[in-house]
């Protein structure tokens, strides 16, 4: 009996290193295989992340673009030629200098006996006083800040209220759209 018992411990240890190195092995693997996994999981998951994030904070997926389609009428178009404006800062001198076209609607239906069109009137009415808008563009432009014309978000805010300020001038046409078609801030 006591050869059968120092058999057995003989025998239990080779069989315990190999259980060992067997459990090992598996954990080893399991374990590989779960970072493999993990790995394309987050590969996929970060790939759709970046792809969502690339779109908004690019800039020219928020520009605005005009429709352009034949059975959209163009309204006439008044060019206001270049100037050069001094802005706001708070250091170095800075300038503004740009040329913009606008683009007019009629507001009313009022048709005078000379046949004139709502939009000839509208585009005579700007011409006429072209004066006071190119005021109004002046003083708004002159009150802007280096910063606030750096960016694209702060060239759309300008577009606005330009076009605002043009359309309290106007009795006759509107304001449908500003093209710049010169800027430059310096």
């Amino acid at each position: 009996m006591a050869d059968n018992k120092e058999t057995k411990q003989q025998e239990d240890p080779a069989s315990d290193q190999g259980a060992k190195k067997k459990k090992i092995i598996i954990i080893g693997a399991a374990a590989l295989l779960l970072l493999i996994s993990l790995g394309i999981t987050a590969f996929f998951l970060l790939k759709n992340d970046d792809s969502s994030k690339a779109n908004p904070e690019d800039p020219a997926s928020t520009i605005s673009i005009p429709d352009i389609n034949p059975s959209t009428a163009i309204g006439p178009m008044i060019e206001i030629k270049e100037f050069v404006v001094n802005i706001i800062s708070e250091g170095d001198r800075h300038y503004v200098k740009a040329a913009l076209t606008i683009e007019l609607v009629n507001n009313t239906a009022i048709v005078d006996k000379k046949k004139t069109t709502g939009n000839d009137m509208a585009k005579e009415e700007a011409t006429q006083r072209m004066a006071q808008i190119r005021d109004s563009i002046l003083l708004l432009i002159g009150n802007k800040t280096y910063e606030e014309l750096q960016d694209l978000q702060g060239k759309k805010q300008l577009k606005a209220e330009l076009a605002s300020k043009i359309n309290s001038i106007l009795q006759h046409g509107k304001v449908k759209e500003i093209y710049f078609t010169d800027f430059v801030v310096q």
